[in-house]
């Protein structure tokens, strides 16, 4: 009977999870988009509802028919117009989509974190939380209330998309949607219903989440995000299945609170994996399926986050920007201590996102887990550092991230896209959960600066100027990575993975090549970034709060430049001291995220954009002009056409004099 009544009280969270999963299927079928920003949608509504339920006093119903039949809807239909409309117009791949999506997250945390701040809140309960005791069974109403609404809600939709047109028109729209587009379907409008269903499922699942848990921006987004683990499950094609997998999840974590292993060793383990089940329920699929069924199949997977330019910038021209660059990196040894040591995350930052330029930019594979690279190097160097020098324990950490990161290589080689970054994102979670934050392994880990030839560099300036040569030594290894037949390599497969390999590329050894590489990357700038602050916090390298927005910063400042990393890193770094607030960055970099479609290039090709109109303005002239195509030329018709269309002028001609009052 103890076991039913865990059974019964696991039923809400677990309809909770089918419902945010059963959210996920239904967007990326409708859109072909998988949308990585449910959660911060679903975020993002939970708030609005305590806003009008807890602060302006509106009724409980009323604040959730507001919420789900008037902001869901019209963020939905906003977010097709404005955001993935032009994506879709333009052919953007699907990968693109998801950096837009990636994007969106960043906007919506960075909004709720700066509008209603990190503290906790707890919003009222949609239904009545009255617990029954039929005989020996406590039954809570909320999760029965829960379970009908997954249960009613997705049979209802099911059957409408089954039976009625628009669910026909959906399945034409995701397989093909020019051909869909060629036999009278509206793409955009299939478009918009399948974002205002989405979000509509993301506002359900924020609102009846939100009283089970303590609502703040970063932990609320990161719960949803776990139930990625039920599309995936169902393949991305089944609702049902996906419905089993998260009743499934619930009764599992239910069961779990049975069993208690005696070892206190043990038991931490237990308790880990009963929190964290769905990471790990999303890492085992991931790593079981051979693929997934992506929308429009595979081919196009791989994206360029930028346009190549047709020629290389002149020497003369790379030496000024370098010497520049140079120049700016100098100027915080200036400063004074306070804004100095606030200056030292740059070049730490800097790196972290340069690996990830390694591996997206040069190969086009999309890693949303660099912050778990960077967090072991960190993690390993406070470990090794206490019994070793400090610059062995440096290098230890190096190759331990490597080392993690040849063995993510594997996976990656027959993974791509969509797959790839899911893959990559859950490998980064498994991590910070299992790793990161279990007092375990963080326990009595300090935290001390290199000495260098005997020489101290725990003074501020001396380890900046290291954390500089260390910036220096990852410049050279993006230039080897960049020039020569390495090079031209990686943007073959970055290109075309079938290409390359038709062409004698060992597309197989390349990615895992650069996997490595950029884990090692990955990890010098986090072991970097722990001596900065000369303490390791799990958070720092949390999925959420750091990769994916690394990854959106690298994307908006160019995902083929190194150089725009450092902008980046220094972009944060300065955004957040003008501020005084940690993730104040969030906000600008979500937008331009989420509006790439308009500049792929990102922030460099503007960049390039405007040098090339302060150099050649003619150039940049000739090129708009070269990119828009020419007008269609005038149809030459027949003497046959020509005497029809006079017939047609001269009978609306006589149409016309017929109908004008004499």
């Amino acid at each position: 009977m103890l076991a039913l009544n865990y059974a019964l009280a696991g039923l809400g969270l677990g309809a909770i999870a089918a419902l945010s999963g059963v959210g996920i299927l239904l967007t990326y079928r409708a859109t072909g988009v998988f949308n990585v920003a449910h959660g911060a949608i679903a975020m993002i509504a939970a708030y609005l509802f305590w806003q009008l339920t807890d602060q302006w006093g509106v009724p409980v119903w009323i604040a959730a028919a507001l919420v789900l039949l008037v902001f869901a809807p019209g963020l939905g239909i906003a977010l097709e117009r404005v955001v993935f409309r032009p994506l879709h117009r333009r052919s953007a791949t699907a990968a693109e989509s998801l950096v837009a999506t990636i994007g969106l997250l960043v906007l919506l945390v960075g909004i709720a974190y700066v509008v209603w701040g990190a503290q906790a809140r707890h919003p009222a309960s949609l239904f009545s939380q009255r617990v029954l005791h039929p005989g020996s069974l406590t039954v809570h109403l909320d999760s029965v209330a829960d379970l009908a609404v997954v249960v009613v809600g997705t049979l209802l939709l099911g059957l409408a998309l089954r039976l009625t047109p628009l669910g026909t028109q959906i399945r034409a729209v995701v397989d093909r949607r020019d051909l869909a587009q060629l036999s009278g379907v509206d793409a955009d409008r299939v478009a918009a219903v399948g974002w205002v269903i989405g979000c509509v499922f993301a506002a359900l699942t924020g609102i009846l989440i939100a009283s089970q848990i303590s609502l703040d921006p970063f932990g609320l987004t990161l719960v949803v995000l776990e139930t990625f683990a039920m599309p995936v499950i169902a393949g991305l094609t089944s609702i049902p299945v996906a419905i089993g997998a998260g009743i499934a999840l619930g009764l599992g974590q239910s069961q779990m609170n049975l069993w208690a292993p005696s070892n206190a060793q043990l038991l931490s383990v237990w308790n880990a994996l009963h929190a964290n089940l769905p990471i790990v329920m999303l890492l085992v699929a991931l790593l079981v399926r051979s693929r997934l069924a992506e929308a429009g199949g595979d081919a196009g997977s791989a994206v360029t986050f930028a346009r190549r330019r047709a020629t290389e910038p002149s020497v003369r021209r790379m030496a000024a920007q370098y010497a520049v660059a140079a120049v700016a990196m100098l100027v915080p040894l200036t400063f004074g201590d306070v804004a100095l040591r606030q200056a030292q995350q740059i070049p730490a930052l800097a790196i972290i996102f340069i690996s990830i330029v390694a591996v997206t930019g040069y190969s086009g594979q999309i890693s949303l887990g660099q912050a778990g690279y960077a967090g072991l190097g960190a993690l390993f160097f406070g470990k090794v550092s206490t019994s070793t020098p400090q610059l062995v324990a440096l290098l230890v950490a190096v190759l331990a991230a490597g080392i993690v990161g040849f063995l993510t290589g594997y996976p990656a080689i027959r993974r791509r896209g969509l797959f790839l970054a899911l893959t990559t994102f859950a490998v980064g979670a498994f991590v910070s959960r299992f790793v990161f934050s279990q007092p375990s392994f963080t326990d009595n880990v300090n935290v001390q600066r290199p000495s260098l030839f005997g020489l101290s560099l725990r003074g501020d300036h001396a380890f900046y100027l290291f954390e500089l040569s260390m910036l220096a030594i990852a410049f050279l290894v993006m230039f080897n990575l960049r020039n020569g037949a390495l090079g031209r390599s990686l943007v073959a497969i970055r290109d075309s993975e079938e290409g390359a390999s038709s062409v004698g590329v060992d597309v197989r050894v390349l990615k895992v090549l650069i996997f490595t590489v950029s884990a090692m990357l990955a990890g010098l700038g986090g072991a970097l970034l722990v001596q900065q602050g000369q303490s390791f916090e799990a958070t720092t390298f949390d999925p959420l709060a750091a990769s994916l927005p690394w990854f959106a910063v690298v994307v908006v400042f160019g995902a083929d430049s190194a150089a725009a990393a450092v902008v980046g890193a220094a972009f944060i770094v300065l955004v957040n001291g003008l501020t005084g607030q940690d993730n104040a960055y969030l906000i600008p970099v979500g937008l331009l995220a989420a509006f790439l479609g308009r500049l792929p290039g990102g922030a460099a090709e503007l960049g390039r954009l405007l040098a090339e109109w302060l150099t050649t303005p003619t150039a940049l002239l000739r090129r708009y002009q070269a990119a828009v195509p020419p007008p269609p030329p005038a149809p030459v018709l027949s003497a046959r056409g020509r005497a029809a269309l006079d017939r047609v002028r001269s009978l609306r001609e006589a149409r016309q004099q017929e109908a004008t009052p004499s």
